[in-house]
């Protein structure tokens, strides 16, 4: 069996540090623009896993270096979206990869904004045009009965995240999501093992399925380790003035709070601050997605970083295999995720 290649694999043939392949290749700031290129193009030929699909799609289609009248038009990928997805959003990063790699292609990809008029009415925003869209990709659609009418246009569909399945049903459908489970488990074992056995979460799980499989990690994992839950360190809110609410009527604080993403976080130490307690000194925050405001937090924020690169490739897969075998049975994917420690969680 061929040995499967690794990131220290890449580092060893071309002389550099394994930390600089992981810049590379998951799109990490601080690395020359050269230096990237050359790890990329290394990683491509000794055909990292990551990778080897995108080089599979290219071979069938017009290399990356065509010019784009030479690339035969395949039609319009569709983004769908409920939200605003500003340049904070995991997602933002992802869609800039994914759209520059669908374009080498010949698709074109068109954002459509659905309104809350579209989901209680169960409309298609008036900018989308079924015979020009050959794909749709969703995001931060988390209206279960909305998704399925879009599983019933006829359409390859993909979900990055999705409606949550505490119900045990999913959707007809590809979906892509992060590794929400891995970190999580590992930070909780972590902070118990540190002496910190009182860990509460804040967020609502049933947002989104992201938000569930997060908390049903931090479940887990105090579960197998023998360390109880307060349900009432469990807060079901995303909003400063209602974590604050919560947070005020606990007769002492935990030592640590996982929340369901880094906005969360940051709402969570805001309301902290707002009743006279402090980071990491009182309680320990973690979040989730390491946006750019998880750094620039005071203090910086811990959290779970999210391979962007990964997502937007993987995501072309999906799609792009949907499109030319649409019989295949429906995936669901996960891709890797990374626990990273800063201030917010500072260990004695």
């Amino acid at each position: 069996m061929k040995k499967k290649v690794t990131i220290q694999d890449i580092a060893e043939a071309l002389g550099v540090s394994r930390n600089t392949v992981s810049k590379a290749i998951n799109n990490s700031e601080g690395l020359a623009d050269a230096t990237r290129e050359k790890i990329l193009q290394k990683a491509v030929e000794m055909g990292y896993k990551q990778f080897s699909y995108v080089q599979t799609f290219r071979n069938q289609f017009p290399p990356p270096s065509a010019q784009p009248e030479e690339v035969e038009y395949q039609g319009e990928i569709a983004l769908l979206t409920s939200a605003f997805l500003t340049q904070s959003h995991f997602a933002s990063t992802m869609l800039d990869k994914f759209q520059r790699e669908i374009s080498q292609l010949g698709y074109t990809m068109n954002t459509h904004r659905v309104t809350e008029v579209d989901i209680r009415e169960m409309t298609l925003p008036v900018t989308f045009r079924r015979e020009q869209v050959r794909a749709i990709i969703c995001i931060e659609m988390f209206d279960r009965p909305y998704d399925e009418m879009l599983c019933e246009l006829g359409l390859p569909v993909l979900f990055v995240d999705g409606p949550v399945k505490t119900d045990g049903f999913s959707l007809p459908a590809d979906q892509l999501y992060m590794d929400n489970s891995t970190g999580i488990t590992r930070f909780v074992n972590d902070m118990l093992a540190a002496g910190h056995r009182r860990i509460g979460f804040i967020g609502n799980y049933e947002h989104c399925q992201s938000f569930f499989e997060r908390y049903a990690a931090f479940r887990l994992a105090m579960l197998l380790a023998g360390a109880p839950v307060d349900e009432r360190d469990c807060i079901r809110y995303n909003h400063q003035d209602e974590i604050a609410e919560r947070l005020d009527a606990l007769a002492s604080l935990p030592d640590v709070f996982i929340c369901a993403n880094d906005f969360v976080a940051g709402d969570a130490i805001r309301a902290l601050f707002s009743i006279g307690k402090n980071v990491p000194e009182d309680v320990r925050i973690l979040g989730f997605d390491d946006s750019a405001e998880s750094r620039l937090s005071r203090p910086p924020l811990s959290t779970v970083h999210v391979h962007t690169q990964i997502m937007a490739y993987s995501a072309l897969q999906l799609l792009i295999t949907r499109i030319r075998e649409p019989s295949l049975d429906y995936r669901v994917v996960h891709t890797e995720t990374d626990l990273i420690y800063r201030d917010s969680t500072k260990f004695d």
